[in-house]
Protein backbone atom coordinates (compact mmCIF):
# COMPACT_ATOMS: atom_id res chain seq x y z
CA UNK A 1 0.00 0.00 0.00
CA UNK A 2 1.39 3.39 -0.96
CA UNK A 3 1.09 6.46 1.22
CA UNK A 4 -1.67 7.61 -1.15
CA UNK A 5 -3.83 4.54 -0.44
CA UNK A 6 -5.90 3.17 2.40
CA UNK A 7 -8.07 0.12 3.01
CA UNK A 8 -11.70 -0.01 4.06
CA UNK A 9 -14.42 -2.58 4.64
CA UNK A 10 -17.15 -1.27 2.36
CA UNK A 11 -20.87 -1.98 2.23
CA UNK A 12 -21.52 -1.93 -1.51
CA UNK A 13 -25.18 -2.98 -1.53
CA UNK A 14 -28.06 -3.83 0.76
CA UNK A 15 -27.54 -7.02 2.68
CA UNK A 16 -23.75 -6.94 2.51
CA UNK A 17 -21.35 -8.52 3.08
CA UNK A 18 -18.68 -5.91 3.64
CA UNK A 19 -15.92 -6.02 1.04
CA UNK A 20 -12.27 -5.13 1.68
CA UNK A 21 -11.37 -2.38 -0.79
CA UNK A 22 -8.24 -0.44 -1.56
CA UNK A 23 -9.03 3.25 -1.96
CA UNK A 24 -7.32 6.56 -2.48
CA UNK A 25 -6.38 8.19 0.81
CA UNK A 26 -9.04 10.85 1.56
CA UNK A 27 -7.85 14.42 1.94
CA UNK A 28 -9.37 16.73 4.55
CA UNK A 29 -11.34 19.72 3.39
CA UNK A 30 -11.96 22.90 5.33
CA UNK A 31 -12.88 22.11 8.94
CA UNK A 32 -11.95 18.43 8.60
CA UNK A 33 -9.22 16.19 9.93
CA UNK A 34 -7.73 13.02 8.49
CA UNK A 35 -7.59 10.26 11.10
CA UNK A 36 -5.36 7.22 11.08
CA UNK A 37 -7.67 4.69 12.69
CA UNK A 38 -6.36 2.34 15.36
CA UNK A 39 -9.63 0.79 16.58
CA UNK A 40 -13.33 0.97 15.82
CA UNK A 41 -16.18 -0.44 17.85
CA UNK A 42 -18.86 -2.63 16.29
CA UNK A 43 -22.43 -1.55 17.04
CA UNK A 44 -25.88 -3.02 16.52
CA UNK A 45 -26.63 0.05 14.41
CA UNK A 46 -24.09 -1.35 11.94
CA UNK A 47 -26.35 -4.40 11.60
CA UNK A 48 -29.31 -2.12 10.92
CA UNK A 49 -27.21 -0.54 8.17
CA UNK A 50 -26.40 -3.94 6.64
CA UNK A 51 -30.03 -4.98 6.83
CA UNK A 52 -31.26 -1.73 5.17
CA UNK A 53 -33.32 -0.89 8.24
CA UNK A 54 -32.06 2.71 8.14
CA UNK A 55 -33.51 5.04 5.50
CA UNK A 56 -31.79 6.54 2.46
CA UNK A 57 -28.50 4.65 2.57
CA UNK A 58 -26.17 5.89 -0.14
CA UNK A 59 -23.97 3.02 -1.30
CA UNK A 60 -21.06 2.46 -1.11
CA UNK A 61 -20.58 3.34 2.56
CA UNK A 62 -17.96 2.46 5.17
CA UNK A 63 -19.60 1.61 8.54
CA UNK A 64 -18.22 2.32 11.99
CA UNK A 65 -18.93 5.15 14.43
CA UNK A 66 -16.87 4.32 17.54
CA UNK A 67 -13.55 5.43 16.09
CA UNK A 68 -10.26 5.78 17.94
CA UNK A 69 -7.23 7.12 16.12
CA UNK A 70 -4.77 9.94 15.68
CA UNK A 71 -5.06 13.10 13.64
CA UNK A 72 -2.59 12.93 10.75
CA UNK A 73 -3.66 15.92 8.67
CA UNK A 74 -5.79 19.00 9.27
CA UNK A 75 -7.79 20.99 6.75
CA UNK A 76 -8.11 24.73 6.52
CA UNK A 77 -9.43 26.41 9.64
CA UNK A 78 -8.59 23.52 11.97
CA UNK A 79 -6.48 24.06 15.08
CA UNK A 80 -3.05 22.67 14.15
CA UNK A 81 -2.69 21.58 17.77
CA UNK A 82 -4.89 18.61 16.90
CA UNK A 83 -2.15 17.08 14.78
CA UNK A 84 -0.88 13.89 16.36
CA UNK A 85 -3.57 13.89 19.05
CA UNK A 86 -5.48 10.73 19.98
CA UNK A 87 -9.16 11.41 19.46
CA UNK A 88 -12.51 9.65 19.29
CA UNK A 89 -15.26 10.06 16.72
CA UNK A 90 -18.90 9.26 17.62
CA UNK A 91 -22.16 8.64 15.70
CA UNK A 92 -23.12 12.32 15.37
CA UNK A 93 -20.65 13.53 12.77
CA UNK A 94 -21.98 16.90 11.58
CA UNK A 95 -24.73 19.39 12.35
CA UNK A 96 -25.78 22.51 10.50
CA UNK A 97 -25.74 24.92 13.45
CA UNK A 98 -28.58 26.87 11.82
CA UNK A 99 -31.82 24.93 12.25
CA UNK A 100 -34.36 25.33 15.05
CA UNK A 101 -32.91 22.48 17.09
CA UNK A 102 -29.30 23.58 16.81
CA UNK A 103 -30.39 27.05 17.88
CA UNK A 104 -32.06 25.60 20.98
CA UNK A 105 -29.00 23.58 22.01
CA UNK A 106 -30.60 20.31 20.88
CA UNK A 107 -28.17 19.47 18.10
CA UNK A 108 -28.98 15.76 18.49
CA UNK A 109 -32.25 16.59 16.69
CA UNK A 110 -30.66 18.71 13.94
CA UNK A 111 -32.80 18.68 10.80
CA UNK A 112 -29.72 18.31 8.62
CA UNK A 113 -27.47 16.15 10.79
CA UNK A 114 -25.11 13.64 9.22
CA UNK A 115 -23.93 10.48 10.91
CA UNK A 116 -20.61 8.69 10.99
CA UNK A 117 -20.62 5.30 9.32
CA UNK A 118 -24.06 5.92 7.81
CA UNK A 119 -23.98 9.10 5.75
CA UNK A 120 -20.28 9.77 6.30
CA UNK A 121 -17.67 7.08 5.75
CA UNK A 122 -16.74 5.63 9.12
CA UNK A 123 -14.00 3.78 10.92
CA UNK A 124 -14.03 0.30 9.38
CA UNK A 125 -10.95 1.57 7.57
CA UNK A 126 -7.30 2.42 8.01
CA UNK A 127 -8.11 6.13 7.57
CA UNK A 128 -11.19 8.33 7.64
CA UNK A 129 -12.23 11.96 7.64
CA UNK A 130 -14.11 13.72 10.42
CA UNK A 131 -15.46 17.18 11.14
CA UNK A 132 -13.01 18.68 13.64
CA UNK A 133 -15.95 20.01 15.70
CA UNK A 134 -17.07 16.44 16.39
CA UNK A 135 -13.89 14.77 17.58
CA UNK A 136 -13.09 14.36 21.25
CA UNK A 137 -10.01 13.89 23.37
CA UNK A 138 -10.09 10.51 25.08
CA UNK A 139 -9.39 9.97 28.78
CA UNK A 140 -6.07 8.59 29.86
CA UNK A 141 -6.09 5.10 31.30
CA UNK A 142 -7.95 3.55 28.37
CA UNK A 143 -6.05 1.88 25.58
CA UNK A 144 -7.50 2.18 22.09
CA UNK A 145 -9.53 -1.03 22.29
CA UNK A 146 -11.00 -0.15 25.68
CA UNK A 147 -11.83 3.41 24.61
CA UNK A 148 -13.79 2.52 21.48
CA UNK A 149 -17.03 1.35 23.19
CA UNK A 150 -17.20 4.59 25.16
CA UNK A 151 -18.00 6.44 21.93
CA UNK A 152 -21.44 4.95 21.29
CA UNK A 153 -22.30 2.25 23.80
CA UNK A 154 -21.14 4.69 26.45
CA UNK A 155 -22.52 7.91 25.03
CA UNK A 156 -25.97 6.64 24.04
CA UNK A 157 -26.17 4.71 27.29
CA UNK A 158 -25.24 7.82 29.24
CA UNK A 159 -27.93 9.89 27.52
CA UNK A 160 -30.44 7.10 28.21
CA UNK A 161 -29.48 7.03 31.88
CA UNK A 162 -29.77 10.81 32.10
CA UNK A 163 -33.35 10.58 30.80
CA UNK A 164 -34.18 8.27 33.71
CA UNK A 165 -33.88 11.28 35.99
CA UNK A 166 -33.35 10.38 39.65
CA UNK A 167 -34.74 6.85 39.27
CA UNK A 168 -33.20 4.55 41.88
CA UNK A 169 -34.22 1.13 40.56
CA UNK A 170 -33.54 0.80 36.83
CA UNK A 171 -34.15 -2.15 34.54
CA UNK A 172 -31.75 -2.76 31.64
CA UNK A 173 -33.32 -4.76 28.81
CA UNK A 174 -30.60 -6.26 26.62
CA UNK A 175 -27.33 -6.62 28.50
CA UNK A 176 -24.78 -5.98 25.78
CA UNK A 177 -22.29 -3.28 24.87
CA UNK A 178 -24.23 -0.25 26.13
CA UNK A 179 -25.69 -1.87 29.24
CA UNK A 180 -22.36 -3.25 30.43
CA UNK A 181 -20.90 0.27 30.36
CA UNK A 182 -23.79 2.20 31.84
CA UNK A 183 -24.63 -0.35 34.51
CA UNK A 184 -21.27 0.50 36.05
CA UNK A 185 -22.16 4.20 36.06
CA UNK A 186 -25.56 3.53 37.59
CA UNK A 187 -24.12 1.37 40.39
CA UNK A 188 -21.43 3.98 41.06
CA UNK A 189 -24.21 6.58 41.40
CA UNK A 190 -25.87 4.46 44.06
CA UNK A 191 -28.70 3.13 41.92
CA UNK A 192 -29.93 -0.47 41.74
CA UNK A 193 -29.59 -2.26 38.40
CA UNK A 194 -31.99 -5.00 37.31
CA UNK A 195 -30.67 -6.76 34.18
CA UNK A 196 -32.87 -8.53 31.65
CA UNK A 197 -31.23 -10.80 29.07
CA UNK A 198 -32.60 -13.17 26.46
CA UNK A 199 -34.42 -15.97 28.27
CA UNK A 200 -31.97 -18.63 29.36
CA UNK A 201 -28.82 -16.58 28.72
CA UNK A 202 -27.06 -17.46 31.96
CA UNK A 203 -23.74 -16.01 30.78
CA UNK A 204 -25.24 -12.55 30.25
CA UNK A 205 -26.96 -12.74 33.61
CA UNK A 206 -23.75 -13.76 35.38
CA UNK A 207 -21.93 -10.92 33.58
CA UNK A 208 -24.52 -8.42 34.80
CA UNK A 209 -24.18 -9.61 38.39
CA UNK A 210 -20.39 -9.33 38.15
CA UNK A 211 -20.85 -5.64 37.31
CA UNK A 212 -23.01 -5.01 40.35
CA UNK A 213 -26.55 -5.79 39.18
CA UNK A 214 -28.89 -6.39 42.11
CA UNK A 215 -30.83 -8.95 40.07
CA UNK A 216 -30.50 -10.57 36.65
CA UNK A 217 -32.96 -12.74 34.76
CA UNK A 218 -34.60 -13.35 31.42
CA UNK A 219 -36.85 -10.83 29.68
CA UNK A 220 -39.71 -13.26 30.36
CA UNK A 221 -39.16 -12.96 34.11
CA UNK A 222 -40.34 -10.41 36.67
CA UNK A 223 -37.90 -8.46 38.81
CA UNK A 224 -38.49 -8.81 42.56
CA UNK A 225 -39.38 -5.12 42.94
CA UNK A 226 -41.23 -2.50 40.89
CA UNK A 227 -38.85 -0.37 38.82
CA UNK A 228 -38.57 3.39 38.79
CA UNK A 229 -37.37 3.33 35.16
CA UNK A 230 -36.25 0.97 32.43
CA UNK A 231 -33.90 1.35 29.49
CA UNK A 232 -34.43 -0.85 26.45
CA UNK A 233 -31.18 -1.40 24.55
CA UNK A 234 -32.41 -4.44 22.59
CA UNK A 235 -34.03 -3.69 19.23
CA UNK A 236 -37.13 -5.72 20.14
CA UNK A 237 -40.40 -3.79 20.17
CA UNK A 238 -42.14 -6.51 22.18
CA UNK A 239 -40.05 -5.45 25.19
CA UNK A 240 -41.85 -2.10 25.42
CA UNK A 241 -45.08 -3.49 26.92
CA UNK A 242 -43.02 -5.74 29.20
CA UNK A 243 -41.02 -2.75 30.47
CA UNK A 244 -44.15 -0.65 30.97
CA UNK A 245 -45.57 -3.41 33.14
CA UNK A 246 -42.33 -3.53 35.13
CA UNK A 247 -42.17 0.17 36.01
CA UNK A 248 -44.32 1.67 38.70
CA UNK A 249 -46.59 4.69 38.36
CA UNK A 250 -44.66 7.80 37.38
CA UNK A 251 -41.86 5.67 35.93
CA UNK A 252 -40.12 6.01 32.57
CA UNK A 253 -39.32 3.55 29.79
CA UNK A 254 -36.44 4.80 27.65
CA UNK A 255 -35.83 3.26 24.22
CA UNK A 256 -32.10 3.56 23.59
CA UNK A 257 -31.78 2.32 20.00
CA UNK A 258 -31.93 4.05 16.63
CA UNK A 259 -34.12 1.25 15.26
CA UNK A 260 -36.60 -1.11 16.87
CA UNK A 261 -38.99 -3.73 15.55
CA UNK A 262 -42.65 -2.75 15.64
CA UNK A 263 -44.13 -2.29 19.10
CA UNK A 264 -47.19 -4.53 19.54
CA UNK A 265 -50.51 -3.08 20.65
CA UNK A 266 -50.82 -2.82 24.40
CA UNK A 267 -53.57 -1.77 26.81
CA UNK A 268 -53.65 1.85 27.89
CA UNK A 269 -53.72 0.67 31.50
CA UNK A 270 -49.98 -0.13 31.47
CA UNK A 271 -49.15 3.40 30.27
CA UNK A 272 -51.64 5.10 32.57
CA UNK A 273 -50.41 6.32 35.95
CA UNK A 274 -48.18 8.94 34.33
CA UNK A 275 -45.74 6.40 33.02
CA UNK A 276 -43.57 7.86 30.28
CA UNK A 277 -42.32 6.23 27.05
CA UNK A 278 -39.46 8.09 25.37
CA UNK A 279 -36.87 7.47 22.68
CA UNK A 280 -33.24 8.53 22.70
CA UNK A 281 -32.09 10.30 19.56
CA UNK A 282 -28.36 10.54 18.88
CA UNK A 283 -26.18 12.54 21.26
CA UNK A 284 -24.81 16.01 21.75
CA UNK A 285 -21.25 17.20 22.11
CA UNK A 286 -22.10 18.13 25.68
CA UNK A 287 -23.06 14.48 26.33
CA UNK A 288 -19.67 13.39 24.99
CA UNK A 289 -17.70 15.83 27.10
CA UNK A 290 -19.63 14.95 30.27
CA UNK A 291 -19.41 11.19 29.85
CA UNK A 292 -15.77 11.06 28.77
CA UNK A 293 -14.88 13.09 31.87
CA UNK A 294 -17.02 10.84 34.08
CA UNK A 295 -15.87 7.44 32.79
CA UNK A 296 -12.43 7.44 34.48
CA UNK A 297 -13.96 8.60 37.77
CA UNK A 298 -16.17 5.50 38.07
CA UNK A 299 -13.95 4.00 36.61
CA UNK A 300 -15.84 2.38 33.73
CA UNK A 301 -14.14 -0.80 32.50
CA UNK A 302 -15.08 -2.04 29.07
CA UNK A 303 -15.00 -5.71 28.16
CA UNK A 304 -14.07 -6.18 24.52
CA UNK A 305 -13.46 -8.95 22.03
CA UNK A 306 -11.14 -7.84 19.26
CA UNK A 307 -11.24 -8.73 15.57
CA UNK A 308 -8.85 -7.58 12.85
CA UNK A 309 -10.32 -5.14 10.33
CA UNK A 310 -10.64 -7.74 7.59
CA UNK A 311 -12.80 -9.88 9.91
CA UNK A 312 -15.48 -7.20 10.25
CA UNK A 313 -18.09 -9.55 8.80
CA UNK A 314 -17.24 -12.16 11.43
CA UNK A 315 -17.52 -9.54 14.17
CA UNK A 316 -20.94 -8.50 12.93
CA UNK A 317 -22.05 -12.13 12.73
CA UNK A 318 -20.96 -12.70 16.33
CA UNK A 319 -22.93 -9.63 17.41
CA UNK A 320 -26.02 -10.78 15.50
CA UNK A 321 -25.82 -14.24 17.06
CA UNK A 322 -25.56 -12.84 20.59
CA UNK A 323 -22.14 -14.43 21.12
CA UNK A 324 -20.52 -11.39 22.73
CA UNK A 325 -20.19 -10.34 26.34
CA UNK A 326 -19.48 -6.64 26.24
CA UNK A 327 -18.44 -5.15 22.91
CA UNK A 328 -16.69 -6.14 19.69
CA UNK A 329 -13.89 -3.88 18.49
CA UNK A 330 -11.99 -3.96 15.20
CA UNK A 331 -8.23 -3.53 15.49
CA UNK A 332 -6.93 -1.48 12.61
CA UNK A 333 -3.49 -0.04 13.25
CA UNK A 334 -1.06 1.01 15.92
CA UNK A 335 -2.51 4.50 16.20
Amino acid sequence: MSVADCYAMVLEKAGGPLVLCRRALPRPGAGQVLIEVSACGVCRTDLHLLDSELPDIAYPIVPGHQIVGRVREAGAGVDPGLLGQRIGVPWLGWTCGACEYCGEGRENLCDNARFTGYQLDGGYATHCLADARFVFALPEGYDDLAAAPLLCAGLIGYRSLHLCGDARRIGFYGFGAAAHVIAQVAVWQGREVYAYSKPGDADAQDFARSLGASWAGGSDETAPVPLDAAIIFAAAGELVPAALRAVKKGGAVICGGIHMSDIPAFPYSILWGERRLQSVTNLTRADACEFLALAPQVPVRTQVRSFPLFEANEALAALRAGELSGAAVLTVGSG
